[in-house]
């Protein structure tokens, strides 16, 4: 398996492994969603808004996610939510996602990130060190259907303390349905 940063020429490819995957795990309408949503992403988020990572088997796409700028009004860390990931159905359980997320997660460390948030199952995404946040400890852009996926780590040798001020994101996820 290797890795791609970026999403230049392959816009298509991730976003039908977006569409696929999510059609296959929530339905269609989930599905197109979340194509619209990484196709939104790829077309008008600034690129210093925002990183893509893939990962690949023989030159064939098996995962990706994303991650985007995440602004506290009254906190000067750089913080970004990641979200989404997909990993192709056939190819689940096998260690791609974490691999694809610790790849990604050491690439915007080293890109300053001092901070990754994400919005998911908390079971799986303990498993590459995010833990639960409440809202009092880091506001989400806006509300959250279901509080306990509201998770976040620290990428520096400090631990994480809360974030300050109201959170604005890029406009990709600013949709009430994706919260």
């Amino acid at each position: 398996m290797h890795f791609i940063s970026g999403h230049s020429g392959r816009e298509q490819e991730i976003s039908r492994l977006f569409t696929e995957t999510f059609t296959a795990s929530d339905g269609a309408d989930e599905g197109l969603l979340i194509g619209a949503l990484v196709d939104t992403f790829m077309q008008s988020t600034p690129a210093s808004d925002l990183f893509v990572f893939s990962a690949c088997v023989d030159q064939t796409l098996v995962g990706a996610i994303f991650f985007s700028r995440l602004t506290y009004s009254a906190d000067d860390r750089t913080v970004f939510i990641m979200s989404p990931v997909a990993v192709k159905t056939q190819e689940q359980r096998k260690g791609i996602g974490e691999k694809l997320i610790n790849h990604g997660l050491a690439h915007v460390r080293d890109k300053g990130v001092s901070v990754a948030v994400t919005y998911g199952d908390p079971n799986y995404y303990s498993k590459v060190g995010f833990r639960p946040m409440t809202e009092d400890f880091a506001r989400a852009p806006l509300k959250l259907s279901f509080p306990h996926g509201w998770l976040g780590q620290s990428l520096t040798a400090e631990d994480l303390t809360p974030l300050q001020g109201t959170a604005r994101c890029v406009d990709a996820l600013n949709q009430h349905d994706l919260w």
